[in-house]
């Protein structure tokens, strides 16, 4: 077996002891030190970063628009809202990268509150 296969089997095995939220934190632990380098970076680098970014909060958009989601609905349309309002920020021609650090930052504490 390789290195790399290596690696994946040992992080699936680690992760399947790990809870959903936790892994979703890391998610969102992922796309911020993507942000936070790309903060200062090149437009290449900010661009990828963004995409990242954008690629997480329409998931994340699914995921609580999916009808078996069992969280409150109230807490659901906050969560939307608040996606709604990253997408406009990452549409502006300069987003504000701390912001978008902000918010993702403060989602993957209450994630890993849950925990």
């Amino acid at each position: 077996m390789n290195t790399a296969a290596q690696a994946a089997q040992a992080y699936g095995n680690a992760s399947a002891h790990r809870s959903q939220r936790s892994q979703e934190a890391e998610v969102f632990r992922r796309v911020i030190g993507t942000l936070k380098a790309a903060r200062q970076a090149g437009e290449m680098a900010q661009v990828k970063a963004l995409s990242d970014n954008r690629r997480l909060w329409m998931t994340v958009a699914d995921v609580l628009r999916d009808p078996a989601n069992t969280l409150p609905v109230a807490l659901r349309s906050s969560i939307l809202s608040l996606g709604i309002c990253v997408h406009r920020e990452m549409n502006q021609p300069t987003p504000d990268f701390d912001f978008l650090i902000s918010v993702n930052e403060n989602i993957a504490e209450g994630l890993s509150a849950s925990t």
